[in-house]
């Protein structure tokens, strides 16, 4: 299901039956939901704002349009759904999903509850983002073990916090995120695909283009996508020129139709309508452009 224009407004509803273990760097958001967070500015030096565990029965909506930095989200128990290129995706448990940072962020219950631990980034200007070209947006990971470290990290914080076990949890947090964005087990064949896709943006890719690079079929090439990143070919390829986009709307003064062709759109509204259906703007009214 495609996502109306209209939704895209920064919402923030939550159940007052929902219950938070929440940890943040300072305290320089003033948020209602924040206030009674734990303070633990060892999150500062991963770029980390703030993290929590949530027990979130519905209603609970959230659209984020401020452009903040990477998310991830992992799911515990009941169900989301998560906004991707566009699009509502499911999120079960037993699954995770990382947004790089740039895109309008919404989720939402799609049940009675949604029970989740997230981390929110904020990478400081210049700096690498979690999320690369070829970091999965919707996979399996375990989240028994983050949760833990959330958790452990809450108690310690909001008691007499000993600092080599603050500094513990958080390194173990920031790695297991980590190891989701950078998979060391990711099929070698993506890695290479994606990285001679994003060296030549302009070249007009076709499924079959793709799929000669790794030698495969097209419908191999598909079903190793999905697995490896959640998304298709295709879908990933509008990313990384979508993605390539907003970094030249951000960084240089070139026009939309110059931007278009850079990444590949002889169309410059073929390219504005894809652009606002994967970032939540259109290009003229992307925050941040030059």
């Amino acid at each position: 299901m495609a996502v109306s224009s209209k939704r895209l407004v920064e919402t923030d509803v939550r159940s007052p039956q929902a219950q938070l273990w929440t940890v943040r760097a300072d305290t320089t958001d003033a948020r209602e939901w924040l206030r009674d967070a734990a303070v633990c500015p060892l999150l500062k030096p991963y770029q980390i704002q703030h993290l929590g565990v949530a027990l979130m029965p519905a209603p609970f909506d959230i659209v984020r349009t401020k452009l903040g930095g990477s998310y991830f989200l992992a799911s515990l128990a009941g169900e989301g759904r998560v906004l991707v290129d566009g699009r509502w995706q499911r999120v079960s448990p037993g699954q995770a999903f990382l947004l790089p940072p740039g895109t309008l962020q919404a989720f939402h219950v799609s049940g009675s509850h949604w029970d989740h631990c997230w981390i929110r980034y904020l990478e400081a200007p210049g700096q690498k983002p979690l999320a690369t070209g070829s970091s999965p947006v919707l996979a399996k990971f375990d989240n028994a073990t983050l949760q833990h470290a959330i958790q452990g990290l809450y108690h310690e914080c909001t008691r007499a916090a000993t600092p080599a076990l603050v500094d513990h949890w958080v390194q173990l947090i920031a790695g297991y995120v980590k190891q989701f964005a950078e998979p060391a087990g990711l099929d070698e064949r993506i890695w290479h695909l994606w990285e001679a896709v994003e060296a030549d943006l302009t070249r007009p890719w076709m499924s079959c283009d793709l799929a000669r690079v790794v030698h495969l079929s097209e419908k191999q090439l598909e079903r190793l996508c999905r697995r490896e990143l959640g998304r298709t070919p295709r879908q990933q390829l509008i990313w990384l020129r979508m993605r390539r986009a907003a970094e030249l709307l951000q960084t240089t003064d070139s026009k939309i139709e110059a931007v278009a062709r850079e990444v590949g759109y002889q169309n410059p509204f073929v390219f504005s309508t894809t652009f606002k259906r994967c970032l939540g703007w259109s290009p003229s009214e992307y925050p941040g452009r030059r």
